[in-house]
């Protein structure tokens, strides 16, 4: 498999499918957080001081067609800003525009091209009505697929070499992600430094990772996270679950919840996971005190209480003391730590002290030389809110791609490179 640093792109040009679906100001369309460009900049100046020139193509929200808040445009003066030079921008990654400027691109310089899912065919999702039957959707994906494959082929003959840096969008088997690959020879396609070092962080976790292995997994549903769970207990020692799946296995051993959050349909599973985790050695550490609150909502009343005895009417919506000292200790004595998922309701500030107590004892944990890796959502904004990112070991720019990596899953944009 071809390497970027092998590669030697003087006088190329490079179409890299990039990760800026970054958040704007909803009045002046003003990038709010430059993370997921500034994660680009490595790759795109190793192949500009190589001596090539540059074609970035990306997504940029869920447009339903060309929608001017979703425009591409809005991210160039931040972008510009950071790479430190003039990026031109075509306003239609199919268009006359997109041909003729790339086709004019010279050594050293940068285009970034029109969202790409102003397109149907990016994603493969035919857009029609909700009043649409199974039968005519059927048959509109039918007729989108060899359309998606012409998108793909367009966007390759922009360039010479393609180079996937979006790790965020790894696991979706779009035209630009995957079926692109197919029209570079392997000489000539590859992963950016952004995503290589997602994929490394992630490998040391699964197949390297040093014990005691503490995975930490917080977040509302234990649904949306069985098969990192299950995939997990086959190599981590301990598992430290929060957030709102706490009070699904809370009940299934017959604790008494309030009204808190809970999945019925997964109590039998939740009383499996246990049960499998006690057959394969796996500690698993449940809160034992809760924040609870008379209604979810940033100005509730609140108390504290067991997390199995949580009063009629009341919901938790943090781990308590005992918890976070409990959790803190585990994750202390760790050589490697995996977190994705809040403790709690992470969005209000009265309910955020545990997960940010859990952000702070990854750090200090990382710190005494554990290997931490970060990912999802909440986790990485706990970590960014408490200025940590610079101590931990590895903070993943992909929620639903590490998630579906870290279960073992193969993601469409890895396989299109790897093979």
């Amino acid at each position: 498999m071809q390497t970027i640093d092998q590669y030697s792109f003087k006088g190329k040009k490079v179409i890299i499918r990039v990760d800026f679906n970054v958040p704007l100001d909803k009045q002046t369309f003003a990038v709010t957080d430059d993370t997921r460009i500034r994660g680009a900049l490595p790759t795109i100046k190793k192949i500009l001081a190589d001596g090539g020139s540059v074609i970035l193509m990306s997504h940029l929200g869920r447009p339903k067609g060309v929608e001017e808040k979703y425009s591409l445009r809005h991210v160039i003066g931040r972008f510009s800003d950071l790479l430190g030079r003039e990026v031109k921008f075509a306003d239609d990654c199919m268009g006359e525009s997109a041909r003729k400027m790339s086709g004019e691109l010279k050594p050293g310089e940068v285009l970034l091209l029109e969202n790409l899912r102003f397109y149907a065919e990016e994603e493969g999702k035919p857009r029609l009505p909700d009043t649409a039957s199974d039968e005519e959707k059927k048959a509109a994906r039918a007729a989108l697929k060899p359309k998606q494959k012409e998108f793909a082929k367009q966007l390759a003959s922009y360039a010479d070499v393609y180079v996937n840096d979006a790790f965020g969008t790894a696991h979706r088997a779009h035209a630009s992600t995957a079926l692109i690959a197919d029209s570079f020879s392997v000489e000539n396609k590859m992963f950016g430094y952004l995503i290589n070092s997602e994929l490394k962080a992630m490998d040391k976790v699964l197949n390297s990772s040093e014990k005691p292995f503490t995975a930490i997994m917080g977040g509302a549903k234990v649904s949306d996270k069985i098969p990192i769970i299950e995939n997990l207990l086959d190599r981590a020692q301990n598992l430290i679950i929060g957030g709102g799946m706490t009070y699904t296995f809370i009940k299934a051993q017959g604790g008494r919840i309030g009204k808190s959050l809970c999945e019925d349909d997964k109590l039998e599973l939740a009383l499996e996971i246990l049960k499998k985790a006690g057959e394969k050695g796996v500690r698993i550490y449940l809160p034992t005190d809760a924040v609870i609150a008379d209604a979810f909502d940033a100005s509730a009343n609140t108390d504290i209480s067991k997390v199995d005895e949580t009063p009629d009417g009341w919901m938790g919506l943090d781990i308590a003391d005992e918890s976070i000292k409990a959790f803190g200790e585990v994750i202390a004595n760790s050589k490697t730590v995996l977190w994705n998922g809040p403790m709690g309701v992470f969005e209000f500030e009265k309910f955020s002290k545990g997960t940010s107590a859990i952000a702070q004892a990854v750090a200090k944990a990382t710190e005494n030389g554990a290997f931490s890796l970060i990912g999802g959502g909440d986790s990485v904004a706990a970590i960014n809110r408490n200025k940590l990112a610079d101590r931990v070991s590895y903070v993943s720019t992909g929620g639903g791609a590490m998630l579906e990596y870290m279960e073992g899953k193969e993601l469409p944009g890895i396989k299109a490179i790897r093979g």
